[in-house]
């Protein structure tokens, strides 16, 4: 069976479930990101420009890419087909949450204003209206997207996927993080421990649950 016909197989296990389940976690996501927003308990660090957030500049077109994010998470329930799995990647994903949430509570933080007429931007400056420009580092948009691009290439692996759906799958996920700096979302120290975080959780993840599986077996 080819591989995409087999991945079309695997969307369409439990489909309602998942799609469900997903739109229900970004959903009670957004109001708990939002209150600890506009919540801080400590003062709020300004994160600093470096040389690599002056060198990629303002760049309104990524904003596609940037938004692609929650269909990209989407796509690693999507392609389970193991229950253990699937509840395992909901616990995973709270816990992400958790901990960012916890980081932005403890050390509320920004990334600088930028000289920029949002006014001429009405997609970002929307954006900037509904999300703002603070809880910067680490970056959950970038720690999802990498949670994420762990374990998708993992389920591209599982699946005997060739060498060209893997690479693309890390050139999205890399895509989904220059996008955040190329916006002005976010500035690369935030990019930097926003991966570090969804790396960590992806590794912690899959060793937990491949302990879980040798367990039971």
């Amino acid at each position: 069976m080819s591989i995409p016909r087999l991945l079309g197989r695997r969307v369409l296990v439990w489909w309602p479930v998942k799609m469900t389940g997903t739109a229900l976690a970004i959903t009670l996501f957004f109001p708990a990101y939002l209150w600890v927003l506009g919540h801080p308990w400590f003062p709020v660090t300004v994160m600093p420009w470096t040389a690599l957030d002056r060198w990629i500049g303002l760049q309104p077109a990524a904003l596609p890419l940037y938004l692609s994010l929650w269909f990209y998470v989407s796509l690693v329930p999507a392609l389970m087909v193991d229950r253990r799995e699937l509840w395992s990647c909901a616990v995973a994903w709270v816990a992400l949450s958790a901990i960012g949430l916890g980081i932005f509570m403890i050390w509320p933080t920004a990334v600088p204003a930028p000289d920029v007429d949002w006014s001429l931007y009405p997609a970002l400056r929307f954006l900037k209206s509904t999300d703002a420009t603070g809880n910067a580092c680490p970056s959950l948009h970038v720690a999802f997207a990498v949670f994420s691009a762990v374990w998708f290439g993992h389920l591209l692996a599982r699946v005997g996927a060739g060498r060209a759906l893997r690479i693309l799958n890390w050139l999205w996920c890399a895509g989904i993080l220059y996008s955040t700096m190329a916006i002005r979302q976010h500035v690369a120290l935030d990019v930097l421990a926003g991966a570090g975080l969804g790396t960590v959780v992806a590794a912690a993840h899959l060793r937990l649950l491949g302990r879980f599986r040798a367990a039971v077996h």
